[in-house]
């Protein structure tokens, strides 16, 4: 039987796989084993920001500490007395947040069960009740308020709980320090995605706390005079 011949193709072939492998396996980035995370209700490696005990991570909009009046259930109502703002100050995060609107419908549009959070004190989040409420669609609930509608509307009635879960990266100044690197926001609405990797690109939304591109900043939640509820928040630094 006479012996197999390679072509000259196949010989090349087999020599650029042979001096591949090594540079292939060279350029992969070292893996590590990731590390253990209980779920549940609050994630094991989570920052609990309120579990209905008291208002402790948080303080007032002008100082001082927060006056939003904590109901027996383990939940907070917004009371006319001002925002409110996380002591501690972050960047890149994953945010959990539940919410409900009055059970009792006051007022249309805007003026129903209106608050909203804020990333960095600077991006909103809307919360509002767009429960068979029209108002502009990049104002409604899930809405980043002024720049994107939701994708959809996924809202309950009045009363009923909401949750958002929000996946927040925030812009950045490139090397030169003027030059903004647009961040992005994925936010789901009751298990829902409403926004899919929408830019955030340094520009505050109306009524920001605070102005300009910063490494990390306060969580803000809005006192826009309406009784609206919250409960178990919770943040992972990203």
């Amino acid at each position: 039987m006479m012996p197999s011949r390679r072509t000259p193709a196949a010989s090349l072939i087999v020599a650029l796989l042979a001096t591949a492998s090594p540079l292939l396996a060279a350029d992969k980035p070292a893996e590590k084993e990731p590390a253990v995370v209980t779920p549940g209700p609050v994630p094991s490696d989570a920052i609990s920001l309120f579990d209905g005990k008291d208002l402790s991570k948080w303080k007032g909009e002008q100082g001082g500490e927060a006056k939003w009046k904590l109901l027996a259930d383990g939940v907070m109502e917004v009371n006319g007395t001002g925002s409110i703002m996380t002591r501690e100050e972050f960047a890149d995060c994953q945010l959990h947040v539940e919410w409900a609107s009055p059970s009792e419908v006051k007022g249309e549009g805007q003026g129903r069960g209106n608050s909203g959070v804020y990333l960095q004190g600077r991006y909103e989040i809307q919360v509002l009740d767009s429960y068979q409420n029209k108002t502009y669609f990049n104002g409604q609930a899930a809405a980043f308020y002024g720049n994107a509608a939701p994708l959809v509307n996924a809202c309950r009635k009045p009363g009923e709980w909401q949750s958002y879960d929000i996946i927040f990266h925030a812009p950045k100044l490139a090397e030169d320090g003027k030059t903004i690197l647009p961040g992005s926001f994925t936010v789901l609405h009751n298990g829902i995605l409403v926004q899919d990797h929408i830019p955030v690109k340094g520009d505050a939304t109306t009524a920001a706390k605070f102005k300009g591109v910063a490494p990390k900043a306060p969580l803000v939640l809005q006192d826009h005079g309406n009784p609206v509820h919250y409960r178990n928040i919770w943040i992972r630094p990203l």
